[in-house]
């Protein structure tokens, strides 16, 4: 017979939360996989290619580690890290290893920071009204409030872009996403260091998650709050969470980090280390080798770009519509009609794709629709949709 949960069980968190949305697409997926070509899931954004051939070498060559990892990260890591934040990020020679720290994946960084941070019932946690769902969980796991926000018109009205005024005084972290997950939109660099500065006045701590920055389409560049355009040439308050898993194709490896403000950085250092929250060691040399890889990284974009040109002009004849979508791994597109209807209908076509209720309000005439497939499934979609 099998075991129930305790009463007081069934009244914590788990009950606080709402259905994991996922979970509403699965008639739509059997649907879709019944197509006698084959489903082509466009819903998630996980990678299908290889992971690099240096990365996988680097991961057998440290196969023998009977030893406990650190939470800190080796040393080569965290000056692979501080190196990457520079080349890539436009962090400042400030920034050191004390300003660096992976993580176990970005999404449980996403998801634990306003715990690691100390934030709780009474406070508020900010973020980007379309936006992804693990946001929204990390304040509803310590009981703060969630407080979706327009970015782009915080950036130009400052407290007249939030419901309420006074809410400013509650805010404690105020998430950033840029490229944005779902839309592809990008903050330009004054947008983010407008934003840093209301936050600073206001001693909000601002995270900016910038996991598909290496993948920039219809602008020319993607800022990062490590920025000294952004944050002044300063880090203080401010975090950058980055992760390999979509330029190097380490989804399964978990290789993420946060890098900024060291006394932050500090504080999380301080609490992962009591959780035991590591990156287990092989997977911090791969990462190490994994971060100094770009051509690596630059020849997966090449991947993706080519699949967009399939992928976009294939929508647009089918009378899709693309809105934002600058950079990142989606086509943010609407047909002009309730989501769950655009879903379904691609689904007899075999073609799966997300909603876009699941990232706001925002987003129901919308679906996202991923570039994570491989060539010859997405050229079938294209196929699929030119004749529906």
């Amino acid at each position: 017979m099998a075991a129930t949960l305790p009463t007081t069980a069934r009244r914590g968190l788990a009950a606080r939360l709402p259905a994991f949305p996922w979970d509403a697409l699965t008639g739509a997926k059997q649907r879709a996989a019944a197509h006698g070509d084959g489903l082509v899931d466009l819903s998630v954004g996980t990678p299908v290619d290889p992971t690099p051939a240096s990365v996988q070498t680097a991961l057998a060559a440290a196969a023998d580690r009977p030893g406990y990892p650190t939470t800190v990260g080796t040393p080569a890591l965290r000056e692979a890290l501080v190196d990457f934040a520079g080349r890539h990020r436009a962090a400042p020679d400030t920034l050191d290893v004390d300003g660096v720290l992976p993580t176990v994946g970005s999404k449980e960084l996403v998801a634990h920071l306003p715990f690691q941070l100390g934030i709780g019932p009474g406070e508020i946690v900010a973020f980007p009204a379309i936006a992804y769902p693990t946001y929204d969980m990390g304040a509803r796991f310590v009981g703060a409030e969630a407080l979706p926000l327009d970015l782009a018109e915080l950036a130009s009205e400052g407290d007249a872009a939030l419901p309420d005024p006074s809410a400013a005084s509650r805010i404690r972290l105020l998430w950033l996403n840029s490229p944005s997950n779902p839309t592809g939109d990008v903050l330009d660099a004054e947008q983010m260091a407008a934003i840093v500065d209301w936050a600073r006045a206001r001693e909000i701590i601002v995270a900016s998650d910038e996991c598909y920055a290496l993948l920039p389409w219809t602008v020319d560049e993607v800022p990062s709050v490590l920025d000294p355009r952004v944050n002044a040439g300063s880090l203080e308050g401010v975090l950058c969470a980055y992760s390999l898993s979509k330029q190097s194709n380490l989804a399964g490896y978990r290789a993420a980090f946060v890098a900024g403000d060291p006394a932050l950085v500090g504080e999380l250092l301080a609490v992962r280390k009591q959780a035991g929250m590591m990156l287990p060691g092989p997977v911090q040399e791969a990462m190490t080798v994994a971060l100094g890889d770009d051509a690596a990284a630059t020849g997966q974009r090449a991947i993706y770009r080519g699949r967009r040109e399939v992928l976009e002009p294939a929508l647009r004849a089918a009378g899709g519509t693309i809105h934002g979508s600058q950079a990142g791994l989606y086509l943010w597109t609407t047909f002009g009609e309730d989501a769950m209807a655009t879903v379904d209908r691609l689904a007899d076509l075999g073609i799966l794709v997300a909603p876009g209720m699941f990232y706001g309000e925002g987003g129901g005439n919308f679906v996202r629709v991923a570039l994570t497939a491989t060539d010859e499934r997405i050229t079938a979609a294209a196929r699929r949709l030119a004749r529906p």
